[in-house]
């Protein structure tokens, strides 16, 4: 990936989360600036874009602060530990079809929820029509 830095400012406008966010996700060891600038700026790279936005995919789906912790764990050893063996491998690969699973369960929740909610919608613009008097 590209190495530029990029200040905290960029970052939140590229992953639509506010710097609060950001920097509680740092707080909480989700995310690590790559680097700082001479004046104490937090500066980021595009795999740290990456990885705020695998964490703002999981938010909306009920993850938890613990879980997104664990995932980025497991791709990180993935992606970055080349001497892992068999047995290592396979743990973390399940431990990420695990949580593959509970993302499209958690999909597929939400699409019955949207479902639901226009249905309801969709009910009440109807009542208003009816209830409409003629000619308005």
């Amino acid at each position: 990936m590209d190495d530029k830095h990029m200040q905290i400012g960029e970052v939140a406008a590229r992953t639509e989360l506010s710097l609060r966010t950001i920097r509680h996700y740092e707080e909480t060891g989700l995310v690590t600036p790559s680097a700082r600038s001479q004046g104490g700026f937090r500066l980021y790279t595009e795999t740290d874009v990456a990885r705020l936005m695998v964490v703002r995919r999981m938010k909306p789906l009920g993850f938890t602060l613990d879980q997104m912790r664990d995932l980025l764990d497991a791709t990180d050893r993935l992606d970055n530990e080349p001497g892992l063996d068999t047995g290592e491998r396979e743990a973390l690969l399940k431990r990420v079809r695990d949580y593959e699973q509970t993302a499209t369960e958690q999909v597929d929740k939400l699409r019955t929820q949207l479902a639901r909610a226009e249905d309801f919608a969709e009910t009440l613009r109807t009542r208003l029509h009816q209830a409409a008097p003629a000619g308005s």
